[in-house]
């Protein structure tokens, strides 16, 4: 289980890193689309809240044991 959630936890920060790269491509093309960014945006941000929460489980699980 606690192996599962680590390799999830990475796969969480590259998804985060991957939709921060993104954004930063976008907004540095001469004729961004604002809704693009946003919608990156909100991705990184539920990336972000799911790594969040995956790293609040693998500590209460380590705490446990």
């Amino acid at each position: 289980m606690k192996t599962f959630l680590i390799v999830l936890m990475a796969l969480c920060m590259v998804a985060v890193l991957v939709s921060l790269l993104l954004g930063l491509v976008n907004l540095a093309k001469p004729n961004h689309d604002p809704g693009k960014s946003n919608t990156l945006m909100r991705y990184r941000v539920m990336f972000q809240g799911a790594a969040l929460l995956v790293l609040l489980v693998l500590m209460m699980l380590y705490r446990s044991s």
